[in-house]
C-alpha cells in the first residue's frame, strides 16, 4: 500500500496544497486517538455551552476544534479558517493561498454511545484581500480538495483532490494513512436507503411519494425490495454509500419553520458532493446540485440528497 504522501505525488498535487492535507491527515490521527481513548482521554459527555447553531457543544466538538485551529494556524499557507462551531471565521495568515472550512466531530451526539463520528473538511483557494467571511462563499466547484476522516473499528479517510476519490485507512503503528483504493466507484443502482425516518410527517410531498415507494417494497412501482440504514452521523452514512452504494437524504422538513434544512452547505454538503461526484455518484438539494449553489452565509444550511447516480435521479424525478 502506498501512503497518502507518495499519492499525492503521483497525483503531482500542488505541494503546499499536499502538505496542507497530510497536515490535516495527522490532526485526524490525533482526534482518532482521543476518539479511541474516550473516557480515559476526559472526553466524554456535555460541554457547558452551545455553538453558533445553539446546538449543545459535547466536549470532544470543542477539543476536536480548538486542535484543528492550533494546527492549521502552523502552516503559512493557510489564510483563514471556518468552522461549524465558530461565530465567524478565523484569519490565521494574511498571505496564505487556502481556506480551510471543517466540521470537526460530525455526529457528535453518538459520542457517548460509542457509535461512529468523524471529521469533514473542505479547502477552498483564498481571494486576495482581508479575509472576511465572504471569502469563503464560493461554490462547491471551487473546492481544491475534500475529504472526511471515519473514526470507527478502524480509522479510514475519504479525498479528492479533483482526481477521483481515493479511500485510505489509518496504520496505528506508524500513524500515517495507507491508500485502500485509488479510484472508488459507487455503484450506479442500489436497494439501501439512508434517512431519518422520525421526521416522515415534517417532509414535503416529493420526499414523502418517493420514500412511500420505496417503502412498498416487490410489491409497490419500483418492484424491488429496499433495506433501510441510519447511522445519525452524516460522515458514516456517506462512507457506507462510498463503500456499496446507496442513497442518503436530509430532506427540507416544517419540523421547524425557522430551519427548514439540517446539513450545512459549507463544512458537510459540498465537501461530501464533491466526494460523491468524484466517485460517479451525484448529489442535490432536490432542485439544484449542491457544487453549484452560490453560498449566502458562512453557517447556510441546505437539502441534501446524493449517492447512486440512478437512484438519485430516480428521487429527483419526485421532485421535477
Amino acid at each position: 500500500m502506498q501512503s497518502l504522501q507518495t499519492a499525492l505525488q503521483n497525483q503531482q498535487t500542488d505541494p503546499e496544497l499536499s502538505q496542507l492535507l497530510e497536515l490535516l491527515a495527522d490532526i485526524c490521527c490525533e482526534i482518532s486517538n482521543d476518539v479511541r481513548r474516550g473516557a480515559l482521554a476526559g472526553v466524554l459527555g456535555v460541554a457547558s455551552s452551545e455553538n453558533v447553531q445553539g446546538e449543545t457543544q459535547k466536549k470532544l466538538d470543542i477539543i476536536a476544534n480548538d486542535l484543528i485551529k492550533r494546527r492549521l494556524a502552523e502552516l503559512p499557507s493557510v489564510k483563514g479558517i471556518a468552522s461549524e462551531e465558530e461565530d465567524d471565521v478565523v484569519s490565521l495568515h494574511s498571505d496564505g493561498r487556502f481556506l480551510v472550512s471543517f466540521d470537526p466531530l460530525d455526529g457528535s451526539s453518538n459520542i457517548d454511545i460509542n457509535s461512529l463520528v468523524g471529521t469533514i473538511f473542505s479547502v477552498l483557494p483564498a481571494p486576495e484581500g482581508t479575509l472576511t467571511q465572504a471569502s469563503f462563499l464560493q461554490s462547491g466547484r471551487n473546492q481544491l480538495a475534500a475529504g472526511y476522516a471515519l473514526y470507527g473499528p478502524s480509522t479510514l479517510m475519504a479525498l479528492s483532490t479533483g482526481q477521483g476519490t481515493q479511500m485510505y485507512t489509518l496504520d496505528p503503528n506508524s500513524q500515517t494513512f495507507l491508500q485502500l483504493e485509488a479510484q472508488v466507484q459507487i455503484p450506479a443502482t442500489t436497494q439501501e436507503f439512508a434517512i431519518n425516518m422520525s421526521n416522515q410527517r415534517f417532509w414535503q410531498a416529493p420526499m414523502q411519494g418517493y420514500i412511500n415507494d420505496l417503502l412498498e417494497g416487490a410489491n409497490g412501482v419500483r418492484e424491488k425490495n429496499f433495506n433501510m440504514r441510519w447511522i445519525a452521523a452524516m460522515v458514516g452514512d456517506v462512507h457506507r454509500v462510498l463503500s456499496r452504494g446507496g442513497i442518503f437524504t436530509y430532506p427540507a422538513d416544517h419540523k421547524n419553520p425557522d430551519k427548514p434544512f439540517k446539513l450545512r452547505l459549507m463544512y458537510e454538503a459540498n465537501p461530501m458532493a464533491m466526494l460523491v461526484e468524484q466517485a460517479n455518484g451525484l448529489a442535490s438539494t432536490g432542485y439544484e446540485n449542491i457544487l453549484d449553489i452560490e453560498p449566502s452565509g458562512i453557517h447556510q444550511r441546505v437539502a441534501v440528497i446524493l449517492g447512486s447516480r440512478d437512484e438519485v435521479s430516480h428521487c429527483l424525478s419526485y421532485h421535477a
